[in-house]
């Protein structure tokens, strides 16, 4: 009997050390990101059942937010991010100029494709998000072929501009749409009686409705919109808005490795496909895209994309949207 409750007792504890040793060897993961729930989602599922070993956990939020959160425990002596991945290409610039980010020139970032690349791997872009033209199908019988078709009459006091001081997105391609067509245009638009709006999706919401009869317009949230049937169809001029949405490991993370993987398959042809099936461009060529939509190939994106020297851009943000928050107000 002793003999067999020494057996026991010795089975116990290696049982337990061996739990406590697989414990002790699992990663964990934490990504910060703008990207909605349903994508980041279904990333994280298939990244964890190809990693089972890796505690994979994120916080969605604005772009805003995220940096916010980032300064809050920067000042606080950790950060519990380890990976970072929004839209907001400015932000990625001064986190490497602040010495935040971990450099890592991923297996897979030689297939990408895009108009902006970090040639030293503190960032890399894992996403094309595009924007074009929204209409209501309803209100517009003759729908636009390009951007100098919105100040004309029949889109008089029924075009909208997402608030680019609420929305990166809009501050981005604001800052695009100025540096290709000029200040002019802007002051055109308003002339026709164009209206700054919200954010991003209220204005799409907006042209759905019919209480606008256009809106510049992100990709999926139009494509969500079509899905659903409402009245609204979307174009792209030739003059393409292209904004990349990079990925970034923090600088001094602890689970570095898991973080890299996460890098290697958010641009693997596995991560990009998922990426392509929520309604955007993957960054790599071959990908297969949502049907139906109009949604342009990466390398004709990146080859119609409107140019915009990001670093300039940080400087001058500020300026930007006085400037045209002054015109869209103006009486």
């Amino acid at each position: 009997m002793k003999r067999w409750m020494v057996f026991l007792v010795s089975l116990s504890l290696a049982l337990s050390f061996g739990s406590l040793s697989a414990a002790a060897d699992k990663e964990k993961l934490t990504v910060y990101t703008s990207m909605k729930e349903v994508l980041i989602g279904k990333l994280r599922d298939a990244f964890t059942q190809k990693y089972p070993n890796i505690d994979f956990d994120y916080y969605s939020a604005g772009a805003g937010k995220l940096m916010a959160k980032i300064a809050a425990e920067r000042q606080s002596g950790k950060i519990a991010a380890d990976v970072l991945w929004t839209s907001e290409i400015p932000d990625f610039y001064q986190l490497k100029n602040q010495g935040l980010l971990e450099k890592y020139l991923s297996p897979e970032s030689s297939a990408i494709l895009s108009p902006v690349k970090d040639p030293e791997g503190y960032f890399t872009p894992a996403r094309l998000g595009t924007l074009g033209i929204a209409y209501n199908t309803k209100k517009v019988t003759d729908p636009p072929k390009s951007w100098q078709d919105l100040p004309d009459k029949r889109f008089k006091d029924g075009f909208g501009i997402a608030n680019p001081a609420l929305s990166g997105t809009a501050m981005v391609s604001l800052a695009m749409i100025v540096n290709n067509l000029g200040w002019d245009y802007i002051e055109k638009l308003k002339a026709n009686g164009a209206k700054m709006g919200h954010g991003s999706g209220q204005v799409v919401d907006d042209t759905a409705s019919g209480d606008l009869k256009a809106s510049i317009a992100v990709d999926y949230i139009v494509i969500e919109k079509m899905e659903k049937k409402a009245n609204i169809g979307f174009m792209f001029p030739q003059e393409m808005l292209v904004i990349p949405s990079p990925v970034a490991i923090i600088k001094g993370t602890p689970n570095v490795k898991a973080a890299q993987k996460f890098v290697d398959f958010l641009l693997s042809k596995e991560g990009q496909a998922l990426i392509a099936s929520t309604g955007t461009l993957p960054i790599r060529e071959g990908i297969p895209l949502v049907k139906g939509y109009g949604l342009v190939p990466p390398p004709e994106a990146v080859k119609r994309a409107m140019k915009i020297d990001y670093v300039k851009m940080i400087n001058e943000k500020e300026a930007i949207i006085q400037k045209f928050t002054n015109i869209m107000r103006a009486k």
